[in-house]
């Protein structure tokens, strides 16, 4: 592990695991699911907020249930990869709230965009009017998903 990255052994890993999962957790019931005592289990909290391994908590949602069950993956090509073109393009894609996750991509295009709408008109609409206006975007390919079939959280991962 690199010198600047924090040094984390089982209790740290087992934390963020069952944080990942309940963000809610009280940290004297995290304290027993990790079998450590409540003071010990704090510090490490503490710890791995300090450190920038924990950067926040946040209420999950059902966006199915919110009516968003129409979900897109654009590619995106700039007309310029300089990075004043990257820049001005990272900047103006922040402020578009359909725009679920952005990845600069190393391949045949620049960057990949999960958007998600209520439905195909809207997201022609997202498309139209919000992606292809953004800065030095040069085109655009679409693709639908059908169906979910797995999505993990850091959870499923640590």
């Amino acid at each position: 592990m690199p010198n600047d990255l924090p040094q984390m052994d089982k209790f740290d890993q087992a934390i963020l695991k069952h944080l990942s999962a309940d963000g809610r957790i009280s940290v004297t019931e995290l304290a027993q699911r990790i079998g450590l005592s409540k003071s010990p289990t704090q510090a490490r909290l503490r710890r791995l907020e300090a450190t920038g391994v924990i950067t926040g908590y946040r209420a999950l949602f059902d966006p199915i249930r919110l009516g968003l069950d129409h979900v897109s993956f654009v590619e995106v090509r700039l007309e310029s990869t300089r990075e004043a073109a990257l820049a001005a393009f990272n900047a103006a894609v922040m402020r578009i709230p359909e725009i679920e996750q952005v990845h600069l991509i190393a391949g045949n295009f620049d960057y990949l965009l999960k958007i998600r709408t209520q439905d195909m008109n809207d997201y022609r609409v997202v498309l139209a009017e919000k992606i292809s206006t953004l800065p030095h975007v040069s085109s655009t390919s679409t693709f639908v998903a059908m169906q979910a079939i797995k999505e993990n959280t850091l959870a499923d991962v640590i």
